[in-house]
């Protein structure tokens, strides 16, 4: 199936399902190596948008084989936002983006009636679709001190600490997601609330419509592509791209698929061969959690993508 029968029908939904004097936000998104890039550079073109990027890790402009950014290439036929913005230490948030993100489509919807948001970040999507939480912003020497109690004590002290800190969060969090469990540990520390005191999960009303796209293939060939992907980022040079960043290793952006276990083999303690299976691996779980999060979303239009056995359109 080409893109242009793929393009057709969906435009023909959007167009079919608009209100007359309203701009609209087409969100394509779904899970890790589907196919969203070239079918967004598509997408794009056909409805003279750019490209608003929805990857967190893809702001980051030290991390292109890792987070499989957009070539310059890709970036010369579509305009992009949100890709290689920020440097390897900078602190961001799905806050953040949010803000950022709904000033440019102020800006961009100026001039355009129809924008295209395309990524795989679920709190990222639903940060611009739903709204955040108020949450404050951390002040630097309260982060300072928290990333030195990491690095001194180790994520399983914090984790206890977060319990009687704020035992409802501790009861719902990823005990192994370290930056979860730091962001919520410093909120308590610098407002003396727990942190589950903000989350109130309200939606916010958007001044635009937002039409969700969804794209999903059979799980043995998506796995497949994760594969055949992982492959080709070594390839192209994703161990030397560790070794840079080796310095930087506990900065939340390398928090991440691939650059851990490459940082496990720069230290010695693991081969390539068994590195490379893992992050095969653990990308295979992250994929599965992407839809998960994504199937309870009933507002979101979803495409069958055909089998693929040699196009990596990632």
């Amino acid at each position: 199936m080409s893109s242009a029968d793929l393009l057709s029908p969906m435009l023909s939904e959007v167009h079919n399902s608009a209100h007359p004097n309203q701009k609209t936000l087409i969100v394509l998104l779904g899970p890790t190596a589907v196919g969203k890039t070239d079918l967004a550079l598509d997408l794009a073109e056909a409805i003279g948008s750019p490209i608003i990027n929805a990857d967190s890790r893809q702001l980051y402009r030290d991390l292109p084989i890792g987070t499989a950014a957009p070539t310059a290439e890709q970036q010369l036929r579509v305009p992009h936002y949100f890709v290689g913005t920020l440097s390897i230490t900078d602190y961001y948030s799905a806050a953040r983006y949010e803000a950022e993100v709904l000033k440019l489509l102020e800006e961009l919807f100026r001039t355009h009636d129809t924008l295209l948001l395309s990524g795989g970040s679920m709190m990222y999507i639903d940060a611009v679709c739903k709204g955040i939480d108020d949450i404050p912003t951390i002040h630097e020497e309260t982060r300072t001190m928290m990333r030195q109690r990491l690095a001194e004590e180790g994520l399983p002290r914090l984790a206890a600490e977060l319990k009687l800190l704020d035992p409802e969060y501790f009861a719902k969090v990823d005990l192994h997601n370290t930056q979860r469990i730091v962001h919520a540990l410093e909120i308590c520390y610098q407002t003396g609330r727990p942190f589950t005191s903000f989350r109130t999960a309200t939606h916010k009303e958007r001044p635009f419509r937002i039409h969700k796209i969804g794209l999903r293939r059979e799980r043995a060939d998506l796995f497949q592509r994760i594969n055949s992907r992982v492959d080709q980022m070594l390839a192209d040079g994703f161990l030397d791209e560790a070794r840079r960043l080796l310095p930087y290793r506990n900065e939340n952006a390398l928090n991440t698929v691939g650059y851990k276990e490459l940082f496990q083999v720069l230290d010695g303690t693991w081969e390539l061969p068994f590195a490379t299976e893992r992050i095969k691996k653990n990308t295979r779980v992250y994929a599965k959690k992407q839809m998960t999060w994504f199937s309870r979303d009933t507002s979101i239009n979803w495409i069958d993508l055909p089998n693929t056995q040699t196009s990596l359109s990632l």
